[in-house]
């Protein structure tokens, strides 16, 4: 049975449509009913879903105000749910565009890539690593020059409220091999040799150590991962200046992975490099508007773990109707297993 989130009649928001639905509950369209802005909401259900990580992942995004992220606007209290509100990307995924583009050209492809630099270094800079870069968690604003903004924090960490990353969380495809391997891992490393995954995506169209989806053995796209085997196709015309850039951030030993800083230096990286892709450090502060403040967002999260008195627990969503897409987790005895998000 599924859940329709309500929110009070009070507040500003009209419903437009739905956007997606996974068992993290339901995400819709909303518009602003005084300005008219469309903005995304994200329904969790109240109680036992209000957990630490979905704390962590409210508190992250708060922190981070940069052009190529999603905008943290508010939370909000439902009789049924908490509903996290967020800038809307009307582009949608760049997933989606590469899969209707086959793959980019390299100056396409270094177009984005450039933006997700800029993105990515900026949530190291506030001490963020995100965890889960994928093209599904990389969104496009809709303009004729496509922005791009980062979503979906729901495994990230902060450095300075969290402690290593320890934990084996991801799409299998992404994942740097010291993920899978070790049991504290650094996540700004980690999310380095992301980007280069969704670069060669982007590139090739197709994921550097394969589809995991498409494997009859799940284990083999791991052992390609951890031997770092990957090459690209001959009909697909890569530079090498391009190639030595992917080479430099899929190394397997993280010490020896080239870091964000050199990225940013690489010859490849800095060709056409938009004027606007400004120090990581001064973008943050260009961002002006007022911010839900913390002790606020703190007293709604806390109200959120209890059901409003009267009110019964929702129905669990039908499985059918979860994302499909299964995440990389691994269990206390090592062993790899799919974890749905």
């Amino acid at each position: 049975m599924d859940i329709i989130p309500t929110m009070h009649d009070s507040d500003r928001y009209d419903l437009v449509k739905d956007i997606a639905t996974g068992n993290f509950g339901v995400a819709r369209l909303m518009r602003d009913k005084q300005t008219e802005e469309l903005v995304a909401v994200k329904y969790i259900e109240r109680g036992n879903k209000i957990d630490e990580n979905v704390k962590r992942e409210i508190i992250n995004h708060r922190s981070l105000r940069h052009p190529n992220i999603v905008r943290f606007k508010e939370v909000i209290l439902t009789p049924n749910h908490l509903a996290i509100v967020m800038e809307y990307a009307s582009g949608g995924e760049l997933y989606e565009l590469i899969s209707s583009e086959g793959c980019f050209n390299e100056d396409k492809a270094r177009y984005f890539f450039q933006q997700l630099i800029c993105g990515v270094s900026y949530c190291h800079f506030m001490q963020v690593c995100h965890r889960d870069l994928k093209s599904e968690n990389i969104l496009l604003d809709g303009s004729p020059a496509p922005r791009v903004k980062i979503c979906d924090f729901g495994y990230s960490k902060s450095s300075l409220l969290n402690s290593q990353p320890n934990s084996g969380v991801g799409t299998p495809a992404y994942i740097a091999p010291e993920v899978i391997t070790d049991k504290e891992y650094d996540g700004k490393i980690a999310d380095v040799w992301s980007c280069g995954v969704t670069l060669y995506v982007m590139l090739v169209g197709a994921y550097p150590f394969g589809d995991y989806r498409e494997s009859k053995d799940f284990h083999e796209t791991i052992e390609r991962i951890l031997n770092v085997q990957y090459s690209f196709p001959d009909h697909v015309n890569v530079s090498g200046e391009c190639q030595d850039l992917i080479s430099r951030i899929l190394v397997r030993d993280p010490a020896q992975r080239i870091t964000m800083a050199d990225i940013k230096k690489h010859a490849w990286f800095l060709k056409n490099l938009p004027v606007d892709l400004v120090d990581e450090k001064m973008v943050g502060k260009q961002v002006e508007e007022p911010m839900q403040s913390l002790e606020v967002i703190m007293q709604i999260i806390s109200e959120a773990k209890t059901l409003t008195p009267g009110l019964s627990k929702p129905d669990d969503y039908d499985i059918e109707d979860l994302d499909s897409d299964p995440d990389f987790d691994v269990d206390s005895s090592g062993e790899v297993v799919y974890a749905f998000k």
